[in-house]
């Protein structure tokens, strides 16, 4: 497998992430994470999506750090400082998901209070559906669990079929049009940081065909199973949506009516906040991630 590592000077003074860069291998690819805060404070993992990478959640981690938590972010395979494998026909939904379990098995880590959005969802309550005992409690922001057996959204039809047409994929454009707020210029370019060129966006390119769109999609049965366990999970499960993002809104309330242990949990639809919420909202989420966790 060919795989392209973006160069470590483009990552150089990033505004607000000062944390030391850590590695694993996944076979020949490396992947990056970071990893912060005590080892024996609970365990938050952060799981970004498409089309971003840990430093979105740059406004949240010091409010976890200051609670005492470790603080555990990867870059998926094909974004931020992770290697980014060549061909789009590299990248598949299984590949993520073995990628986070390699992640886990490799840093040991347990009773984990996942917070997960986008992507980050997809794959992340994936992984809480196929080892639930690994996670204490969870909490879904602006994502879901696709099995291709209910349609799509139309806000997601549109950003799919504009991702695989657009000659010039801008991630950091992307990312402001997801946010209500108005991003200044460093943190677009720290969202661009990862590809100096179109070559490494193929990740990024293959993410949206990798949702299932129809039953019979190759995701579809492990997707439907992870369900299973999810329809009996009675831990605490936490949805924290914005006001402002047409791709995902109302999928709270699909997550709050099937899972048990969303039952009598501090739900909230975060004001003033995009699909990116950890960017319009970040601290104000990591806040109440925090209360959550003390409370559950």
């Amino acid at each position: 497998m060919q795989a392209l590592r973006t160069p470590d000077a483009r990552f150089d003074n990033l505004s607000g992430f000062p944390y030391e860069p850590r590695y694993l291998f996944h076979g020949d690819l490396r992947m990056h994470y970071v990893d912060e805060g005590s080892r024996d404070g609970p365990v938050v993992l952060l799981l970004h999506g498409e089309p971003t990478w840990s430093y979105l959640y740059r406004k949240m981690i010091p409010v976890f750090l200051r609670a005492g938590c470790r603080v555990v972010a990867p870059d998926l395979f094909g974004f931020g400082r992770s290697d980014k494998p060549a061909a789009r026909s590299d990248y598949s939904y299984q590949f993520h998901v073995d990628s986070l379990h390699h992640l886990l098995n490799t840093t040991a880590l347990s009773n984990i209070s996942l917070f997960c959005q986008d992507w980050g969802g997809l794959l992340g309550l994936r992984v809480v559906g196929e080892v639930p005992g690994r996670f204490a409690r969870v909490v879904a922001a602006n994502t879901f669990l696709p099995t291709g057996d209910l349609p799509l959204t139309e806000g997601f039809i549109r950003w799919r079929e504009y991702s695989q047409k657009v000659p010039e994929l801008h991630c950091g454009g992307v990312v402001r049009g997801g946010c209500v707020q108005t991003l200044p210029p460093d943190v677009i370019a720290a969202c661009d940081a990862p590809f100096p060129d179109e070559t490494y966006k193929a990740g990024a390119r293959a993410f949206p065909m990798l949702v299932p769109a129809t039953p019979n999609d190759p995701a579809s049965p492990a997707n439907r199973a992870a369900w299973e366990e999810l329809r009996r999970w009675e831990k605490p499960f936490l949805t924290l949506f914005g006001d402002g993002d047409p791709v995902t809104r109302g999928g709270e309330r699909y997550l709050q009516r099937r899972i048990p242990g969303a039952a009598g949990q501090p739900h909230a639809v975060i004001p003033t906040a995009g699909h990116f919420l950890q960017e319009d909202q970040g601290e104000a989420v990591a806040d109440r991630v925090v209360a959550f966790m003390k409370n559950s």
